[in-house]
């Protein structure tokens, strides 16, 4: 409370309304003038009579005369005002008081400073005693009108305080400022206390008013009603809005039974609802409720009627029967149960979604716990859907997540529930998963019948699934864990190539802690130039001269050691830092390659990431300026999931690319999708054949040996060239040479060189023709 609005200083800008509160302060004061007109009275008297044998009387009767008067003057100003404040009182009002109280303890100042040195030890102990008593009962009794006591104890207290510290001791003097000081926080506290009751008793006022306001309202306008019974339970003073929501005459429920009024016909049968019953409880042990929803049938129509009520006493505390609130919410409960199904699932499909997933999850759990028993969860995420979404565009995803959905509903029993999570990824919670072997073959079951063809708008689609499965309470004591760990199978399954199923393993969670704290080093490892660069060589396939080389990236970290690419390539495109670290690999190739000796070339990976960057070619063409590496001996190798994505920038932005002078390979070509289309379309200057189907051929593969061929014949008819992968033997290079590849790659011709072996090798003899060896 702000304490110069409690003195009465000033009016603060809120919506407290203050004028009842100083009305009440200055009640207060009214109601104690004449006692403390005769506090006043009988304090002078007895001083008078204290110092009588010590003072002049002439000096003791005019001082006593003054009190009286002022005393006099202070009470009837208070009793003045009284009417004119009873309600309400201004801020002027309070703080004139003021005056009151600087007028009597100026009076009684004259006491201690004009009589003090003139007392013997018994008039002293005298004046110091009704003097303190004065202090003491003023500040109780005008604690109300604050500011005017509080000026009365300071300028009271400090004559008495002074006079004693002259008179007697300075620490006598001290001690009496103490007490005044006590005084005046005690009379604040007070005041302060008295205000608050009365602000507290305005506001209770205010809001049963406001009660009374809006009961009438409701029982005008509201489209609820009220009811009331009497000790019996019947029905009394039947609420008109009651009766017509019953569909009956007012009058002729009045005296009914109120249970029988609100069963209806079911009265005579006893099939009560819950609902009732639960009512009928509480009218028995005469307690209150409130929120009760019971059904109600009015002219054979069921409703939904929500009942509150609270039991009834007299004056004698006797209980005389039942009063409440009753309210139609049947259009309400409609609404909340369409805005909880739409909560709760999918709109596509019509599935499940994840919010009734996790509640049916944790139910399975609980019980699953309370029993004893085993439920289970299996999480299913779509293969190659992402490639349908991208070519054939999103509608037709959608209707073929319809397509799925439909099936994986006619593979669900009554112990299992199937929802979708979002995009392509769904989920089935198994109540009852104590026969292991069911739960395995229907993820075998899921993953066939999803794998079968679909007919979407005269388009043939080709998807898969993979699933994740784990079992509680053994994989997971919670929803959320058990969820983590099917997340974790089915990480493993799509690791593994997709299309099969794997159950959760305790190992898969310190795989994933230890990839946790790998991409937590990978996202560093720039930073702290823990990256370098290898080259292996690439050579003509006849002469065995060097045409270029590939940049490799290798990472060294101080507590890892080498990282293996196959692991920390995939990890940071998962992370998605394969943007970063595949522009600081462009950059550091072509700042080396300029060193080499021409025409010797550079050949680098580049992910489907950076292409679908549409600032990507802006950045080859600032690396190639910074560095003053002629386009021509830039070779950006790309895979077959670039253009996957139909309706991207990656097309436009190799054509930019290409457009500088850069060349462009195809890498892995075979191992993917193989669609001719791109080829024809993208100006590729060579093709690389993956080193499993150079294997193959090794050992004698048809299958391999008939694709090196056709991809060796299509190259030559689009005037690419081609290029072995993991060519490691003299064996597999006379193979690959008579199969028709013009260039190859691998460890027969070398491995992985460091910047300055590599830099050697290009610029021996000052010359890029020179010949490798083995």
């Amino acid at each position: 409370m702000d304490v110069r609005a409690l003195l009465g200083l000033y009016d603060p800008a809120d919506t407290t309304d203050w004028g009842p509160i100083r009305a009440a302060q200055m009640n207060a004061g009214s109601q104690l003038a004449l006692f403390m007109l005769a506090a006043n009275v009988v304090g002078a008297t007895l001083i008078t009579l204290n110092f009588a044998q010590l003072v002049p009387l002439w000096q003791l009767a005019s001082w006593g005369a003054t009190v009286a008067a002022v005393g006099v003057a202070v009470a009837f100003r208070r009793l003045a005002v009284r009417h004119r404040t009873e309600r309400t009182a201004s801020l002027r009002d309070v703080r004139d008081t003021v005056l009151d109280g600087i007028a009597l303890g100026a009076v009684w100042s004259i006491a201690p400073l004009l009589f003090g040195p003139e007392a013997d030890a018994g008039a002293a102990l005298g004046l110091w005693t009704v003097l303190s008593i004065l202090m003491a009962a003023s500040s109780v009794a005008m604690a109300a009108l604050p500011l005017a006591t509080l000026a009365f104890l300071l300028v009271l207290g400090g004559s008495v305080a002074a006079s004693q510290a002259l008179t007697i001791s300075p620490a006598l003097g001290a001690a009496s400022l103490l007490f005044t000081v006590l005084l005046m926080i005690a009379c604040y506290a007070r005041g302060k206390a008295l205000v608050v009751i009365r602000a507290n008793e305005i506001a209770l006022a205010e809001r049963d008013e406001t009660v009374s306001l809006l009961l009438r309202e409701f029982e005008d306008k509201s489209a609820d009603w009220l009811w009331e019974t009497d000790s019996q339970r019947r029905v009394m003073r039947a609420n008109p809005r009651f009766a017509v929501s019953l569909g009956v005459d007012p009058k002729a429920i009045n005296g009914m039974p109120f249970l029988q009024v609100l069963a209806g016909t079911a009265w005579e049968s006893g099939n009560f609802a819950p609902g009732l019953r639960a009512m009928a409880d509480q009218l028995k042990k005469r307690e209150p409720f409130r929120d009760l929803l019971l059904p109600v049938y009015v002219d054979g129509v069921e409703r939904w009627w929500e009942m509150t009520g609270s039991p009834r006493l007299n004056e004698a505390g006797n209980f005389i029967g039942f009063r409440g609130v009753g309210s139609d919410v049947t259009e309400a409960r409609e609404s909340a149960s369409k805005i909880s199904r739409m909560a709760r699932y999918d709109s596509l499909t019509g599935l499940p979604n994840r919010l009734l997933i996790n509640e049916t999850l944790a139910l399975a759990m609980a019980e699953a716990e309370k029993w004893g028993s085993r439920c289970a969860f299996m999480m299913i995420d779509l293969d190659r859907f992402k490639a349908v979404n991208d070519t054939l565009g999103h509608p037709v995803g959608d209707r073929l997540l319809m397509r799925v959905s439909e099936r994986l509903k006619q593979l669900m029993s009554a112990k299992e529930m199937i929802g979708r999570l979002g995009g392509d990824e769904f989920a089935v919670v198994v109540r009852d998963a104590a026969d292991t072997a069911a739960v395995e073959r229907l993820a075998h079951t899921i993953i066939d019948v999803l794998s079968q063809p679909y007919e979407v708008d005269q388009h043939t689609l080709f998807i898969g699934a993979s699933v994740g499965l784990a079992h509680g309470p053994r994989d997971g004591r919670t929803a959320e864990m058990l969820v983590r760990s099917a997340d974790l199978a089915l990480y493993r399954s799509k690791d593994a190539g997709g299309g099969v199923y794997h159950a959760y393993e305790p190992e898969l969670h310190s795989q994933a802690e230890e990839r946790r704290v790998l991409e937590m080093a990978l996202r560093a490892a720039l930073e702290n130039d823990q990256f370098h660069m290898m080259y292996q060589p690439v050579v003509q396939a006849g002469t065995g001269a060097l045409t270029g080389f590939e940049a490799l990236l290798r990472w060294t970290h101080p507590e890892f050691g080498n990282v293996s690419p196959a692991k920390f390539v995939p990890l940071a495109e998962e992370a998605r830092l394969i943007a970063p670290i595949g522009e600081w690999v462009l950059r550091a190739a072509c700042i080396e390659a300029a060193r080499w000796d021409d025409p010797v070339r550079i050949a680098v990976n580049v992910s489907p990431e950076q292409l679908h960057n549409p600032g990507f070619a802006s950045f080859v063409a600032g690396a190639l300026r910074e560095s003053n590496l002629r386009p021509d001996r830039l070779e950006l190798e790309v895979t077959e999931s670039v253009f996957m994505r139909e309706g991207t920038a990656a097309v436009q932005t190799l054509e930019a690319i290409l457009d500088m002078g850069v060349r462009l390979s195809l890498d892995d070509f075979g191992t993917g999708y193989s669609s001719l289309g791109y080829l024809s379309r993208t100006r590729f200057s060579s093709i690389k054949v993956d080193r499993s189907f150079v294997q193959g051929a090794s050992k004698g593969s048809k299958e391999a040996i008939a694709i090196i061929r056709a991809v060796v014949a299509l190259a030559d008819s689009l005037g690419m060239a081609t290029t072995a992968e993991g060519v490691e033997t003299e064996d597999e290079h006379r193979m690959v040479q008579a199969l028709g590849c013009t260039k190859v790659q691998g460890y027969y011709f070398g491995r992985p060189l460091p910047v300055h072996e590599a830099r050697g090798l290009a610029c021996r003899d000052g010359e890029g023709g020179a010949s490798v060896a083995a």
